[in-house]
């Protein structure tokens, strides 16, 4: 699995790397606070949104802690995904930069 912490991907995102995030978290903690340019998809809007989810561009799949978006990870891998990321630690670890 491929994973980024917190502070790599503010890096890239400083460096206006073109990254794709998707926040896999419920709409009421997105409430809270999201990545800019991040989009939401609830983790169980998954399978029905898959085509938002572009295959050519890096993914990085981003949730409160970190195992929802590994599941995202290990269920997109799943339906032939290659170009994605999981952050580890979740917005719990981006919120405490």
């Amino acid at each position: 699995m491929q994973t980024i912490t917190p502070q790599q991907l503010k890096n890239r995102l400083n460096n206006n790397e073109p990254l794709h995030i998707i926040d896999v978290r419920e709409p009421e903690e997105i409430a809270t606070g999201m990545i800019a340019g991040a989009v939401s998809i609830p983790l169980g809007q998954i399978p029905e949104r898959i085509d938002e989810i572009p295959r050519d561009k890096e993914t990085i799949l981003v949730c409160r802690g970190g195992n929802r978006s590994k599941r995202a990870y290990d269920f997109l891998t799943a339906q032939g995904f290659t170009n994605l990321t999981n952050m580890t630690g979740g917005m719990m670890e981006w919120e405490a930069l």
